[in-house]
């Protein structure tokens, strides 16, 4: 009960009402023994008074009056003449004196906290300003223990009655919260358990019906992203089940077109003018359409094995990714570069980056040779003390804008006419499963630069295509 939120606003109310009736029992009590002290020199005076209308009054006659008065002793001065009005034996010295004709709040405060903790019997004196200008001064002298025994019970009483305001009203909030919070707050809370075992069912998502603002402000918030929940399931659902059809297609569409490849190469060596001008148009149809597919699959194994990192040297690596892509150039006017120490080493995985080196590499080549202007490639690498870092610039066109917005985006990246856009995709998949990352670096008329970053530290590494 007390982890429950209504249990823990039944305690803090509780908490607070009593704070609040400590605070007026205080000066209550006060004010309760002010006005027993003023009631005490009230009746003092109007028992002088008897002495006054006559001055021989038998000593029983005077004793009942104080009697009456509940104090020893009457003390009244008239006209800067102090005279003892009523006497009677003092039991014992007088121990304290108050002084009742202008006290402040915090001088009652005081005294009435000190009459209540101290248990002893005292004699104390008590002065104060005659009613109805009976005289300059009143003074007697009274028993302690009479008042705080009436203090005490006065307190009890405010005690009582506050104990069972605080128990009331601490029930009537107890309910309130119930009805108007807890309940609804259930409410909600079932609704998103019965959602989360069937988000794809559109008849669990909640309908606002809470009469509290903010109660029906967070069911509408959580209609509006029930609602697009739903659909981004439905619409993963059918991607998914696209995909594995464009899987299955491209798998066979790959087949046939490595048939027809094998074929378009023996055309190419026939004697025909119009076969000659034609096979090559068709062998770079054929092989852009294979190597759709070929990205289209790899795109589609979403159960890419984690990396498997091994030290390896940077420098071979790329290397090897070079001297591939010289074959590509042929005669063309371009030229490559590697700033790499010799005796680099990194943790990663061999296959993985050689992917990635191929694709970004084979990017930078095709972007300097579609610009029919002489250029250059070159990969650089250093690290320091968290990461090793390899940046591939090349001296390009630059990409264009729709194709920095959509750069990491799969089938919308892609800058060459007929390619799919898998490429950067697939390379920054792997990079991120190796706990690095692939990011562009700048892009301008003078060229492009990417960047990767790997991880020096041990980490716990992602699978590559999470």
């Amino acid at each position: 009960m007390f982890n429950s939120l209504s249990g823990r606003f039944l305690i803090l109310t509780v908490i607070f009402v009593m704070l609040a009736e400590v605070l007026i029992f205080v000066p209550s009590i006060a004010r309760f023994r002010e006005d027993y002290l003023l009631a005490r020199l009230e009746r003092a005076q109007i028992a002088s008074l008897a002495l006054e209308a006559d001055d021989m009054i038998s000593p029983e006659l005077e004793a009942e009056l104080l009697t009456n008065a509940e104090v020893y002793n009457v003390v009244l001065r008239r006209d800067e003449i102090r005279q003892l009005a009523l006497s009677s034996p003092i039991p014992s010295p007088i121990t304290a004196s108050y002084d009742m004709r202008d006290p402040s709040g915090m001088t009652l405060i005081a005294d009435a906290l000190r009459t209540l903790i101290n248990p002893e019997e005292r004699i104390i004196r008590v002065l104060g300003n005659p009613v109805r200008e009976g005289g300059l001064l009143i003074e007697v002298t009274m028993d302690e223990m009479p008042l705080r025994s009436a203090m005490l019970e006065y307190g009890r009483n405010i005690l009582i009655l506050s104990a069972f305001i605080s128990i009331t009203t601490a029930v009537l909030l107890f309910l309130a919260v119930q009805i108007l919070l807890v309940r609804p707050i259930k409410g909600v809370v079932s609704h998103m358990k019965s959602y989360a075992k069937a988000p794809e069912d559109a008849r669990q998502i909640i309908t606002p019906t809470a009469g509290v603002k903010e109660l029906r402000d967070a069911e509408e918030s959580l209609q509006m992203m029930q609602t697009q929940l739903t659909g981004a399931l439905k619409q993963k659902e059918r991607l998914a089940q696209l995909g594995g059809a464009v899987a299955k297609v491209s798998h066979d569409l790959r087949n046939i077109l490595t048939s027809a490849q094998l074929f378009t190469d023996r055309i190419e060596s026939s004697d025909d003018p119009l076969v000659k001008r034609m096979a090559p148009k068709l062998v770079n149809s054929i092989t852009r359409a294979v190597n759709l597919c070929e990205t289209t699959l790899a795109f589609g194994r979403v159960e890419e094995p984690a990396p498997r990192l091994n030290r390896i040297n940077i420098g071979n690596l790329v290397s090897e990714v070079i001297e591939a892509e010289r074959l590509a150039v042929g005669d063309y006017d371009l030229s490559f570069s590697e700033d790499i120490p010799a005796t680099m080493t990194i943790r990663a995985d061999g296959e993985q980056l050689f992917r990635v080196l191929f694709n970004l590499i084979r990017n930078a080549r095709q972007a300097v040779m579609a610009t029919g202007q002489p250029g250059e490639i070159a990969v650089r690498a250093e690290e320091n003390d968290e990461a090793w870092c390899l940046t591939i610039t090349d001296t390009g066109p630059g990409l264009p804008p729709k194709a920095q917005e959509h750069l990491f985006q799969p089938f919308q990246g892609g800058v060459r006419k007929g390619g799919s856009g898998l490429g950067l995709v697939i390379s920054a998949d792997l990079i991120r499963g190796h706990g690095g990352r692939l990011e562009l670096q700048r892009t301008d008329e003078t060229g492009t630069a990417f960047a990767i970053q790997l991880p020096k530290q041990d980490v716990a590494l992602a699978p590559a295509a999470e």
